[in-house]
């Protein structure tokens, strides 16, 4: 088993100005009003704090698997067409909701082959619109995979909530599976679209786990 590398461990940077503040009016709000009329500001501080968690991750031995982008819900699969990277393709969408850690990891080492952001709307991404109509970045992947390459896109989608989406990586960029290359803000979804040639090992409704679960195999 090898451990991924990450800076920021337990709490995410993305998150920090957001619980510095929940915790400043927490704090000012116990000093002027007391419990009694404070407390409801100590929640808004313990769901900020749990949203921005970022456990490091170990990555399993599973050299001819695509792992999972994201922690979530399987929601979708089936046979459809990646308009990013022009292709036939299996899709395997991963729901995530506010309770949900919402960093994205690759499932796959490889290289970047392009980047692509789409404005959009912010539809409930649990829908299945929300793939195509929603504000979304699209990271093409040219994976190496048990000896061989194939392509992976991994797509980030804003959803109802979420207004915020980062990514970290440009074209050119070497991705080792379980590195971290980007955040969503406040519930969303990671699209992935893999090979035909997939050996899809999960089913709608099942949970998984970033980086820990395998969503499928490739040989």
């Amino acid at each position: 088993m090898a451990s991924n590398s990450y800076p920021h461990p337990i709490l995410a940077r993305e998150g920090w100005p957001f619980i510095l503040l929940a915790l400043v009016l927490a704090v000012g709000a116990h000093a002027s009003v007391g419990w009694a009329w404070a407390w409801p500001l100590d929640v808004v501080l313990v769901f900020v704090v749990q949203f921005f968690r970022d456990p490091a991750r170990t990555i399993p031995d599973l050299p001819n698997a695509v792992l999972s982008p994201a922690d979530g819900r399987i929601v979708k699969i089936e046979k459809t067409f990646d308009p990013f990277a022009q292709r036939d393709a299996i899709l395997v969408s991963v729901f995530m909701n506010v309770f949900n850690v919402h960093s994205n990891r690759s499932g796959v080492n490889g290289v970047v082959r392009s980047v692509n952001y789409f404005p959009g709307l912010f539809v409930n991404a649990d829908l299945d619109k929300a793939s195509t109509e929603n504000e979304r970045n699209a990271v093409v992947i040219d994976a190496q995979i048990a000896g061989a390459q194939h392509t992976v896109t991994l797509v980030q989608v804003a959803g109802l909530i979420a207004r915020r989406i980062l990514c970290y990586v440009q074209a050119g960029h070497v991705l080792q599976k379980g590195e971290r290359y980007g955040f969503i803000r406040f519930g969303s979804r990671v699209d992935v679209y893999l090979p035909l040639s997939a050996q899809v090992l999960v089913a709608p409704g099942d949970k998984v786990s970033a980086t820990l679960t395998p969503l499928a195999t490739l040989g």
